[in-house]
């Protein structure tokens, strides 16, 4: 497949941290849920608010480097520039849609999130796992589109009614109301629901037979993860549970790739250094997250019916990560061609 040769002792280094932070704070998450606490708003938009320096926000604003190291080796003012521009004209012209066509702005959302939490799962089970069976173009799109489906999908057969909330929530600073009753019933959310469990065992099943490994550790973990998140997002308020699973799971294994593009990072990381790397994207990541978090102050402000509620705030957030994460595919997908996992 051609993917990004990781050395070994790299590997090593990055691997567990980057899965097991996933995998533990998803597990201490599950526990009100499992044990029937209910938690109180503060509680349940906390993670999403702790994103904005959790790594959430900071691990796409470190696109402007990882993207010309991973695909040129270096940093240069015009690879500054490439990066800039993408961000402008895609961010920019998302940003316009969202005014225009809330609802469709909040729907194409849920969509590019789907592919980009996919995306960003495939490079850790290709990459740090080096799982074999995903050198097959087709069993890589398929995973992709489970791993993507987990969080964006889940959560809508398990918990109609936040779902909607939330999308509804996403549109109403600019006057956009969500319809579309017929997405929140019991017979869609079940056809749905046998549908995508079916799609998973096959993608699974596929990926098994086509696993050359001995034991096939990377499946076995790819398997235990994908059953794991099926029933944390079938269980787990969606609000926290995409929360967490933002901050620890996705932008976590999205740091990890991106530090290991780094030259220094890469030789701090052979010798087991975890820190100064961690230290590294911090600080390149600060000055853009600083500017994101100036965005999110002038959208309040011109939003036709700005948020009041703690609800309505981390709702136009999001609308701002919804902004950002339009240029940050094209961005990951360029990375991914680059290295190989596209």
């Amino acid at each position: 497949m051609g993917v990004m040769d990781l050395e070994d002792d790299v590997r090593r280094t990055l691997t567990w941290p980057a899965l097991a932070a996933g995998w533990v704070a998803l597990a201490v998450a599950a526990l009100p849920a499992v044990t029937g606490v209910a938690l109180p708003d503060a509680v349940r938009y906390g993670p999403l608010v702790a994103s904005v320096v959790v790594f959430g926000l900071p691990h796409g604003a470190i696109d402007y480097v990882a993207l010309p190291r991973a695909v040129a080796g270096r940093v240069t003012g015009r690879w500054l520039a490439v990066v800039g521009g993408v961000y402008l004209l895609l961010g920019g012209a998302y940003a316009a849609a969202w005014f225009a066509w809330p609802v469709a702005a909040a729907a194409l959302f849920v969509a590019l999130t789907w592919l980009h939490w996919g995306q960003g799962d495939v490079y850790p089970l290709a990459v740090l796992l080096d799982a074999d069976y995903l050198e097959a173009r087709t069993q890589r799109v398929a995973t992709r589109l489970v791993r993507g489906g987990l969080p964006m999908l889940v959560p809508l057969l398990g918990h109609p009614e936040t779902y909607r909330d939330v999308v509804a929530a996403f549109a109403a600073p600019f006057g956009g109301t969500v319809g579309a009753h017929w997405l929140f019933t019991a017979d869609t959310r079940l056809g749905l629901g046998v549908a995508f469990a079916a799609f998973t065992v096959g993608t699974l099943a596929a990926g098994r037979r086509r696993t050359r490994a001995s034991p096939p550790t990377a499946w076995r973990v790819d398997a235990a993860e994908t059953v794991g998140l099926w029933a944390f997002f079938l269980v787990v308020p969606p609000v926290f549970a995409v929360g967490v699973y933002f901050c620890l799971w996705h932008a976590v294994r999205h740091v990890a790739r991106a530090v290991a593009t780094h030259d220094d990072s890469r030789r701090a990381l052979a010798t087991g250094d975890r820190w100064r790397p961690l230290a590294r994207f911090g600080a390149e990541a600060a000055p853009l997250t600083l500017a994101a978090l100036v965005l999110l102050g002038g959208l309040r402000a011109v939003v036709p019916d700005p948020p009041t509620t703690l609800e309505g705030g981390v709702a136009l957030y999001l609308v701002l990560i919804a902004v950002l994460t339009l240029p940050h595919v094209a961005v990951v997908t360029w990375m991914d061609r680059a290295q190989g996992v596209l």
